[in-house]
């Protein structure tokens, strides 16, 4: 479906979130790694310290 302007139409809303929320973990992981720091994640309902 084409907009008036005939561009594609607009990511949704969800997909732009998750795309942002993909590449903020990419930058937390980078982070923790240049400064030798754990990452937290939840991990089978518990939260848990992961070397990056």
């Amino acid at each position: 479906m084409k907009n008036n302007n005939g561009k594609k139409p607009a990511r949704t809303f969800a997909t732009a979130v998750g795309r942002a929320l993909k590449r903020a973990g990419q930058v937390a992981r980078k982070t923790a790694r240049a400064h030798g720091t754990p990452v937290y994640i939840w991990q089978d309902g518990k939260v848990v310290a992961e070397k990056p």
